[in-house]
């Protein structure tokens, strides 16, 4: 078990998940104590890295893209204060942050983990139900539905179409963005059968968002709920169970060839095998999960079980 207590909360490792505990002092971003206690599988994860700084660091979690709704639907939009996966760590603790980046890399390699997108959501994204106010208007979602209504400061466009109400079936996808400069950001659900995109202020179908405070913080979970009971973007298929994204079908493994341990080899066939492993672990290197001596080691048993096969 490895375990780093830090302002912005508690991480721990138990071998087989990051376990994220947000830290409830002034100061740590509404979005980390809205999202709550986080569980990540090791299967989530594509590396780690500590980051030395002048004072103390930061470590942070990369996940594979598309396992986590609240990453895919944020797009990369989240400020680095309301990212729930990267922690600043104080000088007196960057010892144990290094220790614990390097008890998970080790894990990674021994797990043999993809580091590839991911076809399924590996985590269920926020719990519902849920509200969130923007400019314009407050949305709320039950897990089942999405409901819309209007502040007396919208649009008349937005006036006429009246509240919106929205089963999951319903709709095709939802978007978040945050404001940028003098463009707005929105929360928009995409109804089946609507290409056409208004801008934000006259979109029946969207929140107007201005900077990034707490209600901002809280449609970008909203929309990850939404996001996560939605069919994956990688075109699989919609969860199961509402609120769960058990039943998908599993990411896929690291192939192995049947009859020779794992690496085993027929021909071209074997050849295949061994680059496309080499390959892999050459993408784990340059990502930072392994080290130089890690690399060189999983190399080394890699060509020597090739050849002790053959």
């Amino acid at each position: 078990m490895a375990e780093l207590m830090v302002r912005d909360g508690t991480w721990s490792f138990d071998g087989d998940r990051v376990w994220i505990v947000p830290g409830r002092e002034r100061g740590v971003h509404r979005l980390r104590q809205d999202l709550g206690e986080i569980s990540v599988p090791l299967e989530a994860l594509a590396g780690i890295a500590y980051e030395p700084a002048r004072k103390g660091g930061r470590l942070r979690l990369r996940l594979r893209d598309g396992a986590d709704p609240l990453l895919y639907v944020t797009g990369g939009g989240l400020p680095d204060d309301a990212n729930p996966y990267q922690v600043s760590v104080d000088p007196d603790r960057t010892g144990v942050a290094e220790y614990f980046a390097d008890e998970v890399r080790q894990a990674l390699l021994l797990d043999q983990a993809g580091t590839g997108p991911a076809d399924r959501y590996l985590l269920p994204g926020p719990a519902v139900p849920l509200s969130a106010a923007g400019v314009d208007g407050v949305a709320s979602f039950d897990g089942e539905r999405v409901h819309i209504d209007w502040r007396w400061t919208t649009s008349e466009s937005k006036k006429h179409a009246g509240a919106r109400d929205f089963a999951l079936a319903d709709l095709a996808g939802v978007d978040w963005r945050p404001a940028s400069g003098l463009e707005s950001g929105y929360l928009r659900f995409r109804p089946k059968g609507v290409t056409a995109q208004l801008k934000p202020e006259h979109d029946p179908n969207a929140i107007e968002l201005w900077g990034f405070k707490k209600e901002s913080g809280r449609t970008a979970l909203l929309a990850a709920a939404v996001a996560a009971r939605l069919p994956h973007p990688s075109g699989g298929s919609a969860p199961t169970a509402v609120g769960s994204v058990t039943g998908a079908p599993a990411a896929p493994a690291l192939e192995k060839t049947a009859g020779t341990g794992g690496t085993g080899h027929s021909g071209g066939e074997g050849a295949d095998v061994l680059l496309r492993r080499l390959r892999e672990l050459g993408e784990l290197h340059r990502d930072g999960i392994l080290t130089a001596e890690e690399f060189a080691a999983a190399k080394a048993a890699v060509l020597k079980d090739f050849h002790a096969a053959g």
